[in-house]
């Protein structure tokens, strides 16, 4: 049934603000499913030297709740404007497990952001011994030190003499300028990636966490509107 009464006003006033919100929401869910499916397609390359999963395994339940996120307002659209009892409080448990979820991945971003220089280094000095002889090592250091124009960990001394030909710099005529022989600052990227991966890897985090904490607080709201809508609804 519909509102009766004086109610009338206030309760269609908080039925289409929900449908607003959670079409935001809707909005919100399909860009953090875009950065998730972009960071798993495009920033996997440095995966090897990371020294931990955790970036990893925290995109992958970033694709699945951002999803999860997408299709529940939309439900939740349905059930404003229908008017349904139960897909309204069907809708607040779900984005309140949601809500909780993305409250703790937004606890683990945190000490993952803590962490990661520590465990990148230490992960960096044991795959560097390894170049050349594994090949998901050899891919992962190449791909960092051209992406990110930068050489071994804390600079091109760290190969230690047998540089390899991802540390030389790139001209403008797309050839890179011979320095395997005779490597020298003006011929290979002056940066080490240990600073470098770090802090790209930080600043991903940070885009990520701050979309995530805004649909959060969109996700609020759209709890608050259902919770009302739902005690309204005769």
């Amino acid at each position: 049934m519909g509102f009766g009464g004086r109610m009338d006003g206030c309760g269609q006033c908080i039925k289409y603000s929900m449908f607003i919100a959670n079409f935001i929401i809707f909005v919100g869910g399909a860009i953090m499913f875009g950065l998730g499916i972009w960071t798993v397609v495009d920033k996997n390359f440095m995966n090897e030297l990371l020294g931990t999963n955790l970036f990893a395994g925290a995109t992958y339940v970033l694709i699945v709740t951002s999803a999860l996120v997408c299709m529940v307002s939309f439900f939740g659209c349905i059930g404003a404007a229908k008017e349904v009892k139960c897909m309204l409080l069907t809708y607040f448990i779900v984005m309140f497990l949601i809500f909780v979820t993305m409250l703790i991945g937004g606890i683990l971003g945190v000490v993952f952001r803590e962490k990661v220089e520590q465990t990148m280094r230490q992960e960096m000095h044991s795959s560097l011994k390894l170049y050349g002889n594994r090949r998901a090592v050899t891919q992962a250091w190449d791909q960092t030190q051209t992406r990110l124009k930068c050489c071994g960990i804390d600079g091109w001394r760290d190969w230690n003499g047998l540089v390899p030909e991802s540390c030389c710099q790139v001209t403008y005529g797309g050839q890179r300028k011979p320095c395997i022989e005779a490597p020298s600052p003006l011929t290979l990227y002056a940066n080490g990636c240990s600073v470098v991966t770090t802090n790209f890897v930080k600043e991903h985090a940070a885009i990520i966490g701050g979309t995530g904490i805004a649909l959060a607080a969109l996700i609020i709201f759209g709890m608050i509107f259902s919770c009302s809508l739902f005690k309204m609804i005769e």
